[in-house]
């Protein structure tokens, strides 16, 4: 039987970072069936309160229309 992995996806370090614009870590989204590239970047809050990811959403292959999608994810709360 082979992994469904709708609506599921990964992150990991990103070895190949070699510029701060570079993404911290790097991994795949799938949403309804439609596969994604998730990159983030760790930013550290105005206040220094603590740290967060702010996440760059891009298809893959064309597979969705419409711009790219930036969300904000603090203490580890995905908000999709």
């Amino acid at each position: 039987m082979d992994y469904d992995n709708t609506n599921k996806g990964i992150l990991s370090k990103n070895d190949r970072k070699e510029k701060d614009s570079h993404p911290d870590v790097k991994g795949t989204l799938n949403v309804g069936g439609v596969e994604y590239w998730l990159s983030g970047w760790k930013k550290e809050r105005k206040d220094g309160s603590g740290t967060f990811y702010s996440l760059s959403v891009k298809p893959k292959d064309g597979q969705a229309q419409g711009t790219n999608a930036q969300h904000e994810v603090i203490d580890g709360d995905v908000p999709f």
